[in-house]
């Protein structure tokens, strides 16, 4: 989830929260002033019935005819049941049907006075009046109709209301942070595109003092140090490989010269031609980190050609068979492959050579048999390397570092090597888009699979 996304999100939640705590609050508020304002006019109504019965002088005929014309419209259903000091009925609004009642209440009633309950319905409001000398219990009952239709009402205005502000929240919330965050968009966008190739742009930096200037700032600044830090280490890796070339090359020809003399001991013969490959290996390693040198990885693409690998390996292994002229390859090319394939990829050439010297070389190394098989098969995809030899495989737990720098198997412990070979291998594939895998299908048998995609 993106910062923008997660922002919004968080503040929506937060609003959102806050504002049904708001309306939760409001509906409660609602009720209890509904309640309190019905249990008033209930009291109202009940000092009324109270005052009729002091100024009356004929209560029980004077009563159907002062009720009808008194009737509170906002008390719906009401009823009132007037009781005499003996808890008789005396009077009751109810005509049409049996009149029933709690006795239970009106004995509360000796102890309280007052008596109101809302959990019944209809609600009761009761209470215990000493009018002329008499005691009277006096009972009304009623809906409240009109607060609840109110809060019904209010219910689904806070509900809709919070639904629509919830939406609306959520869209501003977002639509906002993106404004806010569209600057660190567009940094972010012109961080993506500085590369290696590529150090010396700056990241324009506007106007201001917020955050997100100040980060432009430290960016140009690291920039401009990792840029001094690359140069100096290209600058270096170059003129070393360069100056390191010319006495490497000196050392290779006088000591092929002296080899050519009759006069050495085989053992001293033997000394000299470990030393030429040692020399020759050296020189190697110095033409391919020179190479390096000259090619980026954001770059290198537009550098590339149309190259046949079949010609890059029989190149490879010509100049593998100078140095090692016992080295036999055997070039296949798979029964998958389809008829009108090209067997070409774009690339550098002089790089791959790099790559198949070093794998040719591998072969003719550490094989007990001085041999490589070679199988090429290409699909529509793709275009794939087999480069197989027989002799002592790597242990599962050393092909992991396989291709680390420096690192080599313990197959290699009494063979002489800078264990860069294959570290050079991969980084060369990698700027091809290509990939290296090793496997050991059999017993003895070691297979470097050069997969390109097409």
């Amino acid at each position: 989830m993106s910062l923008k996304r997660k922002i919004a999100l968080n503040l929506s939640i937060a609003f959102s929260l806050l504002f049904g705590i708001v309306m939760v609050v409001i509906y409660m508020s609602f009720n209890d002033f509904r309640r309190d304002e019905f249990r008033e006019r209930f009291r109202q109504r009940l000092e009324f019935t109270t005052h009729f019965i002091s100024k009356s002088k004929n209560f029980e005929e004077e009563a159907p005819i002062f009720f009808n014309e008194n009737s509170d419209n906002i008390l719906l259903n009401e009823t009132i049941l007037i009781f005499n000091a003996r808890k008789e009925l005396i009077y009751s609004t109810i005509k049409d049907r049996n009149v029933s009642w709690d006795n239970s209440l009106l004995q509360e009633l000796d102890e309280k006075k007052v008596i109101y309950s809302e959990k019944t319905v209809p609600e009761i409001y009761a209470a215990l009046r000493t009018i002329k000398g008499q005691n009277y219990y006096i009972l009304t009952k009623a809906f409240d109709t009109n607060g609840k239709s109110k809060l019904a009402y209010l219910k689904y205005l806070l509900i809709t209301a919070y639904v629509m502000s919830t939406l609306l929240i959520g869209f501003f919330s977002y639509y906002f942070m993106g404004q806010f965050l569209r600057p660190l968009e567009e940094l972010n966008k012109e961080i993506s595109e500085v590369t290696a190739h590529k150090l010396t742009t700056q990241i324009p930096v506007q106007q201001s003092n917020d955050e997100i200037s100040v980060l432009a700032n430290s960016f140009n600044t690291m920039i401009i140090r990792l840029n001094d830090v690359f140069q100096s280490q290209k600058d270096f890796t170059a003129s070393a490989s360069h100056e390191i070339r010319t006495p490497i090359t000196r050392m290779a020809f006088q000591l092929e010269n002296l080899i050519k003399l009759e006069q050495h001991s085989p053992d001293t013969l033997s000394s000299l031609k470990q030393i030429l490959q040692d020399v020759y290996q050296l020189s190697d390693l110095t033409n391919s980190l020179l190479l390096l040198t000259k090619f980026d990885k954001e770059n290198i693409q537009s550098l590339y050609e149309e190259v046949r690998i079949d010609e890059v390996i029989f190149e490879s292994f010509e100049i593998v068979e100078k140095s090692y002229p016992n080295l036999k390859m055997d070039f296949l090319i798979s029964e998958d492959t389809s008829e009108n394939a090209f067997l070409t990829i774009n690339g550098i050439q002089s790089l791959l050579d790099i790559v198949f010297i070093n794998l040719l070389k591998n072969a003719a190394i550490y094989s007990y048999d001085t041999r490589a098989d070679v199988l090429i098969t290409e699909t529509a995809s793709e275009v794939k390397i087999d480069v197989i030899s027989h002799g002592d495989t790597i242990p599962a737990e050393e092909q992991a570092k396989l291709f680390e720098a420096f690192a080599r198997g313990s197959n290699a412990q009494n063979i002489s090597g800078s264990g860069l070979g294959l570290r050079i291998v991969k980084r060369i594939l990698e700027y091809h888009g290509a990939r290296i895998i090793y496997s050991s299908p059999s017993t003895n048998t070691n297979k470097f699979s050069v997969i390109f995609k097409k």
